[in-house]
């Protein structure tokens, strides 16, 4: 069985399909490369996903909730301190990728700018490259650092996935808002994937969701 959760025809397909990303996920994610200049790229060997967002996002919570470990991607609590792509092996089926984050207000300039040409590079260039999770804070409004980077991804046709994180935080009647929002932002992107997954890492919600859909792109079993 194969597709995403739109994919699925019924409750019964749609569990199996999360039950698929529950077996994934449970299997050995291993740190195996970084790299922080193109030519420094390991060989493309299994399908890839890439993790993005603004900075203090909460992207390595999210990776860390994902495969179970919390130590696999490092928590920093100093916004931009990610300045490689970092490369972990999920099982021999997929490669999970944790990009830099973007935005930091106190980055210079020129930091801003290789961060963009270092990705705008890697995305439009690996042929291994299955889906960019884009990830938003569910707590706050769009930025336009987000917006930028949702520019970046269409204009390399690059798929890339909505996800908000954080949702454990934010009000319900925002919350609310914040997914309306998503969902339109997708419509005004082409390579934006259809389905806008809500997460925490805290509690759990949404995880098995991604897991699922992150599943659909990697080897088969």
């Amino acid at each position: 069985m194969s597709g995403g959760l739109l994919e699925a025809r019924d409750e019964a397909e749609r569990a199996e399909l999360i039950e698929q990303g529950r077996l994934l996920f449970c299997r050995p994610c291993q740190f195996y490369f970084a790299a922080q200049r193109l030519d420094q790229l390991p060989e493309a060997r299994l399908p890839e996903v890439a993790f993005c967002g603004r900075s203090n996002v909460g992207k390595s919570s999210l990776v860390n909730a994902l495969t179970g470990q919390n130590s696999l991607a490092r928590v920093s609590s100093t916004p931009g301190r990610t300045k490689q792509l970092n490369f972990f092996d999920l099982g021999g089926r997929l490669a999970l990728v944790d990009m830099p984050g973007y935005g930091y207000a106190q980055a210079s300039k020129s930091v801003k700018e290789d961060w963009q040409g270092l990705m705008f590079e890697f995305l439009r260039g690996r042929p291994v490259l299955r889906r960019v999770v884009l990830l938003l804070d569910a707590r706050i409004e769009t930025k336009a650092s987000d917006r930028a980077a949702m520019e970046l991804l269409n204009n390399a046709a690059v798929n890339f996935q909505i996800v908000l994180t954080k949702a454990d935080s934010a009000k319900p009647y925002w919350l609310k808002q914040r997914q309306e929002e998503a969902a339109a932002l997708v419509k005004q992107h082409t390579a934006a994937h259809p389905l806008v997954i809500t997460t925490s890492s805290e509690t759990g919600a949404g995880i098995p969701e991604l897991r699922a859909e992150l599943t659909a792109l990697a080897e088969p079993a």
